[in-house]
């Protein structure tokens, strides 16, 4: 990850010239915009290493005036090539592609406000294409590590009904390819063990139907037998005050269960999304199905969740494509 420097030489002044558009800029967003604290928070550090730059180029009461496409370029260059500290004189390392782009929309945004409000003529960014992002496949476990994982015994430190949680939860993850923002929200009512499915609720408030593997039944059996089988809307997971689980939580779980696997790298709930798909796929699965089982909207998006190796495409195009081998006929 790199390190923004925006505040690396001076400390930016943000009362005037172009570092005080930033700040009023910065205010909309929170007040008008109802802006996250993270999302300002992102914002700000963006636009104050921009602020940075500027005055380095042009000067410390550089306002928006002095701020055109050429200037933009070159902050964006030398992103991507990698700064020279002023201070140490070690050149910094190269921001990624996506970092690059998430700067430049915040310079962009910065200018389509002072457009809109009349404190600036033209969008010096509006013209810069954003960076390509690489195109990296995510990590997933093979299936020795899933099943190490789900299976991984608890730490002796937790209760009972704490690891049969854990167990559940990974099983689940693992079972139904479920977002941690789906598992969260579910209930002890969106589960049919007679069925072996799970009523889930995916992004924009869609409801899907996701099967449940046997494995993870009986684990999610075991765990709510635990809990004197609570009512239906009752949460489904729960965290150790008794309240319905959130996402960091379940993340501490997966990365604590992970860890105490030999040669186990961090991973994250998502992985096990990942891990899903791509076991899926592998075992004969079609990309159709598998985009209703994680419910994307865009079978683009499901491509990118799935791996699968080069001899493994080949072995599957060889028995799949009905002209992958032809048989020489009449001297052909």
């Amino acid at each position: 990850m790199e390190t923004d420097h925006a505040t690396a030489d001076f400390q930016v002044d943000e009362r005037s010239g172009l570092a005080g558009l930033v700040a009023d800029f910065l205010e909309y967003l929170a007040t008008q915009r109802n802006a996250s604290s993270h999302t300002v928070a992102a914002y700000r550090n963006d636009l104050h290493q921009f602020v940075t730059f500027v005055r380095r180029e042009r000067g410390e009461s550089a306002d928006v005036a002095v701020v055109d496409h050429l200037l933009v370029r070159l902050y964006l260059a030398g992103l991507a090539a990698g700064r020279p500290d002023s201070r140490s004189g070690q050149r910094r390392a190269p921001y990624s592609k996506s970092s690059i782009g998430r700067k430049l929309a915040a310079i962009r945004a910065l200018f389509a406000w002072l457009v809109r409000s009349g404190q600036a003529v033209a969008n010096p960014a509006e013209l810069i294409a954003t960076p390509k992002r690489e195109q990296r496949l995510p990590f997933h476990l093979n299936i020795d590590q899933a099943v190490a994982l789900v299976e991984s015994p608890p730490p002796p430190h937790q209760e009972e009904l704490e690891a049969a949680r854990d167990r559940a939860l990974l099983e689940l993850l693992y079972s139904s390819g479920l977002r941690v923002s789906e598992l969260t929200g579910l209930s002890v009512g969106d589960l049919d063990r007679t069925g072996g499915l799970v009523r889930v609720l995916g992004k924009g408030g869609k409801e899907r139907i996701v099967p449940v593997g046997s494995k993870a039944l009986e684990s999610l059996t075991a765990y709510l037998v635990l809990r004197s089988w609570p009512d239906e809307p009752a949460p489904l997971f729960l965290n150790k005050r008794g309240q319905r689980i959130n996402r960091r939580s379940v993340a501490r779980i997966v990365t604590r269960q992970a860890l105490q696997i030999e040669a186990f790298r961090a991973i994250s709930p998502h992985t096990l999304r990942h891990t899903f798909a791509t076991h899926l796929l592998e075992q004969g699965a079609d990309l159709r199905s598998i985009q209703e089982l994680l419910g994307h909207s865009s079978l683009s998006t499901t491509q990118k969740y799935t791996h699968l190796g080069l001899d493994r495409l080949m072995e599957v195009y060889d028995k799949a494509h009905p002209r992958a081998h032809q048989t020489k006929q009449g001297g052909e």
